[in-house]
This record gives structure tokens, C-alpha cells and sequence, in this order.
């Protein structure tokens, strides 16, 4: 109890600072909004592994560090921060520990429909159009993380796209941690609003310059309006030094289709929320990821899908990768409300384990209230076909590269269901580097457990 009050206390002290300076202050209803955030977290502290939704993760790490709220004291240059832009993008916004960063971002030639800046130049331009969506959807009584980010609501990208405008390349945005003697904490928080029979593609990436102790806690509102079609990618490369944990929250209209592709690759403590609410009859939603970890990278992807109208469809496929002493985990909850009738939903994790000390913990996990659904759920966990590898090596194919081939064709069930374009280019071209380093440090090759690979639900593109 003693340690708890201290964890408290050192977050009081640094929001007590920053309510003062906060942006928006004057606005009653964001005061508030962060207030009683701040009351829920102080309530209810950081999830323990007793907490039924956080029983794989240990976040003591987070809770025992003594985290200062970040800074930029300099700027990197551009030529450091242009490797991680995306080819092909519509426009890049940069964020260095949480704060806008002008001078290394680009709004690019958008269509006239589309509106795109720093959710603090927002809340200081026009509050008003925030309100109605801004803190509405996620869920800080549920998370104690969504509360802290509630509470510390500053900055981050806030993207409004008006009825009917379609974006062809994708609105990139980035967020950059920076080395610190201290351990620093940010917590972007991203608007998202997409209105009706609009169509776009948003990339959240998240990479570290230097390596120190930092904590980005991070909230993403995504509203998806009646028949929007809207892609989210979230890459997570940061150093294993890093703390990352995200919360997409995606509410959709009626026959919205929305995908969301998460490809965690860095990060020491990574914990990705992905959380639709299908709130209007006839939407669609993929949930599609792959995590690969090595080291003593813990990789963590919770899933709740809540289906709340009838006739609508998801789909959740997580693939992944561990070696070394790696832990991954997959917690899928499907949720079908009483008036979800005719709802389709399936759920599946598949994991290739390439080291006898790498974990994997699944749950899959199903709660139907309606009685007119068809809904299945499933796990595998394998390692590399052994047959498969021999058969490569006797047609004269190296063994790292045999090795890479096995783990590329088992990572391309991901990257088939993402549309073509420039965001998953950008992503095939990471993994594949990252799957380069894995074959080569992989020294346990293991007998085969595989599973069913069919590939049969496709992000419209």
C-alpha cells in the first residue's frame, strides 16, 4: 500500500505542475475531462497481474520508475528523423516526446476535405469542434493507462476528414523518443475523425533515438462514420530499453469498414489495446497483427471487440514470432451483445516459437449474449517445419536464408490481408529486416506443430 501511495504521489506532483500550463485550461468540459481521469487513475492505480485483463503482463517496472514528464530542450536534426518517414506518404507529422514538432513535419498537398494538425494547436483554435468526439469513446473507468493519458491530455495528431473525401496515400504520423538522463514520459493523445463515405489510411509509428528509459503511453480515438472505409497501421520499433503501451479505440457507424494492422517489432514492455465497438448494422472490422520479439522482449496484444448492432462481421488474426527468452501474449475477447443478431466473428492466433525459452501465452475468449451468431475462436503454437528447412537447404538455399523464407511466408499471412499501398510497403520492407536479424541469431530449430494457413478474409483496398 506504502509503494502505491509513492507511485500516486509522484504522478500528483507532476500533474498538479502540468494542470497549470495545460492547453485548454479555460475550457470547462476538458478541465474536467482531465480531472476526473486523474481521480480514476489515483483510484485504481496501476493493473496488477491479479486483474483478470493484465494477468500475463507485470507493469511493476513501469509503476516503480520515477517518470518526469518529457521535454525538448533540441530538436533532432531532419536528415536523423527522415530514414524513419514513410515513401509515398500524403503528408508526416513528427512528435519528439510527445510534442509537436513543426520545423521536421510536412502537411503535404491534401484534398480540401481534409483538415490535419496538432491536437494542441486544435485545442487552442477551436475547442468546440473537439468536444463532441474528443474523451467520448475510450474507456478510462476500464484502464488505469487510458485514465493517465485522459489526465494528461495535450498533444498528439488530430485528423478530420469531411464527408465524402477519399485519401489515396497514407497520413503518416510519427512519435520519437529521445535519450534523457532521466526517464522521461509522454502520452499522445491522436483524434481521429472520419465521416461518412470517406476513405483513408493513417500510420502510427513509434521509434527512439538513443537509448534510455522512456515510457509513451499513448490513446487514439478513431471515429469511423456510415459506409467509412479507414485503415490503422501501428508500427512499434523503440529500443528494448522502452515502454510502450497503446490504446486504439474505434467506433464505427453503420456499414463502416474499418482494419486495423499492428506490427510490433521493438519495445522492452509493449502492451497494444485494440478496442472497435461496431455500433452500427451491417460494419466491418479486421483486426490483424504480427509480433516478433527476441531478447527479453515482452510483447503483449489485447483484444476487445464489441459487436453492438446487428449483422456485423470481425475478424482478428495475430501471428507471432519469439525467440530468445521473449514472451509473448494474445488476449482476444469477443463480446455480442443482446440486439447483435446475425453477427460473424472469428478469432485466431497463430505462434511460432524459435527458442526453448521463448513463452507464449493465448486466450482466446468468447462472451455472446444474442442467440443468432456464428462466432469460432482458436489457437496453434509451432516451431520452424523441420522438413520444410531440409527441403530448402537440398535445393541449395543457405540456412539463413532458408530460415528467413520459413519465417517470411509465416509473417506474409499478415502482411496479405493489408491493401497495397505505400503503408505496407513500408511495413513488409521492416519486417523483412527484421526478420533478417531473427535467422540470424536463431540457433534452435525445432520440430514442426503447424496449423491451417488459409487466408481468407482480405482488408478491402
Amino acid at each position: 500500500m506504502i509503494a502505491a501511495t509513492e507511485q500516486i504521489g509522484t504522478y500528483l506532483d507532476s500533474f498538479t505542475e502540468f494542470h497549470k500550463r495545460a492547453p485548454g485550461k479555460g475550457q470547462a468540459w476538458l478541465r474536467e475531462l482531465r480531472e476526473k481521469a486523474f481521480a480514476r487513475f489515483c483510484e485504481t492505480g496501476f493493473p496488477t497481474t491479479h486483474d483478470e485483463d493484465w494477468r500475463f503482463t507485470n507493469v511493476s517496472p513501469i509503476a516503480k520508475t520515477s517518470f518526469q514528464l518529457a521535454t525538448v530542450e533540441k530538436l533532432p536534426t531532419l536528415e536523423r528523423v527522415e530514414p524513419f518517414f514513410v515513401p509515398g506518404r500524403a503528408c508526416q507529422l513528427v512528435f519528439v516526446n510527445g510534442k509537436f514538432a513543426e520545423a521536421l513535419s510536412s502537411i503535404g498537398n491534401l484534398p480540401s476535405g481534409v483538415r490535419v494538425s496538432s491536437l494542441a494547436a486544435q485545442i487552442s483554435r477551436d475547442p468546440a469542434a473537439l468536444q463532441p468526439h474528443l474523451g467520448r469513446y475510450l474507456n478510462i473507468d476500464r484502464d488505469a493507462f487510458s485514465a493517465l493519458n485522459t489526465a494528461f491530455l495535450e498533444d498528439g495528431a488530430y485528423v478530420h476528414i469531411r464527408r465524402g473525401t477519399v485519401i489515396n496515400d497514407p497520413i503518416c504520423i510519427l512519435f520519437i523518443s529521445t535519450s534523457s538522463e532521466k526517464p522521461l514520459m509522454s502520452h499522445p493523445r491522436n483524434l481521429i475523425v472520419a465521416e461518412n463515405e470517406t476513405q483513408a489510411t493513417i500510420v502510427e509509428d513509434y521509434v527512439s533515438l538513443g537509448e534510455s528509459p522512456a515510457f509513451c503511453n499513448t490513446a487514439t480515438e478513431l471515429v469511423a462514420g456510415d459506409n467509412a472505409v479507414v485503415s490503422h497501421y501501428m508500427v512499434e520499433r523503440e529500443h528494448q530499453q522502452a515502454f510502450n503501451i497503446s490504446t486504439l479505440r474505434l467506433q464505427q457507424g453503420r456499414s463502416a469498414n474499418v482494419s486495423s494492422h499492428s506490427v510490433l517489432l521493438g519495445g522492452g514492455l509493449v502492451r497494444n489495446n485494440v478496442h472497435p465497438v461496431l455500433a452500427g448494422e451491417g460494419s466491418e472490422c479486421l483486426i490483424n497483427g504480427l509480433f516478433i520479439g527476441n531478447g527479453q522482449q515482452h510483447l503483449d496484444n489485447y483484444m476487445l471487440v464489441e459487436h453492438a448492432s446487428p449483422h456485423c462481421a470481425s475478424r482478428q488474426f495475430y501471428n507471432g514470432i519469439l525467440d530468445d527468452q521473449a514472451h509473448g501474449v494474445f488476449h482476444g475477447r469477443i463480446i455480442v451483445h443482446k440486439d447483435a443478431q446475425k453477427t460473424d466473428a472469428k478469432q485466431t492466433n497463430r505462434n511460432l516459437l524459435l527458442s526453448d525459452d521463448a513463452r507464449i501465452d493465448t486466450k482466446p475468449q468468447l462472451e455472446i449474449y444474442a442467440d443468432d451468431v456464428k462466432c469460432t475462436h482458436g489457437a496453434t503454437i509451432g516451431q520452424i517445419e523441420e522438413n520444410a528447412l531440409f527441403y530448402l537447404r537440398s535445393r541449395g538455399i543457405d540456412e539463413i536464408s532458408a530460415r528467413k523464407l520459413l519465417l517470411l511466408a509465416f509473417a506474409n499471412e499478415c502482411l496479405d490481408r493489408m491493401a497495397t499501398n505505400p503503408a505496407r510497403e513500408h511495413v513488409e520492407r521492416l519486417i523483412n529486416e527484421h526478420l533478417l536479424t531473427i535467422a540470424n541469431s536463431t540457433k534452435n530449430l525445432a520440430k514442426l506443430t503447424s496449423a491451417d494457413s488459409r487466408r481468407n478474409w482480405e482488408e478491402i483496398g
